[in-house]
């Protein structure tokens, strides 16, 4: 089972290199926002697996909905930004 959980995370840790190319790539600011949820999403992900391996789930959900909220947040914060200042212009 151990190694499973170990080929599951080398898994989403490639497959989150995707989007990354998106961030670095995107053609407008809001493909490269995109991204960056995606990272965030996938990365939460990653952390309750490795909870999983280390079999202390419980300390790591608590990371990974702190992790989530702060993904959340900062998404928003730059969406919001961008919007004003396309409104600016």
């Amino acid at each position: 089972m151990e190694s499973f959980i170990i080929f599951i995370s080398i898994s989403l840790t490639i497959i989150i290199i995707i989007p990354f190319y998106r961030v670095i790539k995107g053609p407008t600011v809001f493909d490269r926002l995109l991204g960056a949820g995606a990272i965030g999403t996938k990365t939460v992900v990653l952390i309750l697996i490795l909870g999983l391996l280390f079999k202390r789930l419980e300390m790591f959900v608590d990371i990974a909905l702190a992790y989530a909220i702060l993904s959340f947040i900062s998404s928003l914060i730059v969406a919001k930004y961008f919007s004003t200042e396309k409104a600016k212009e």
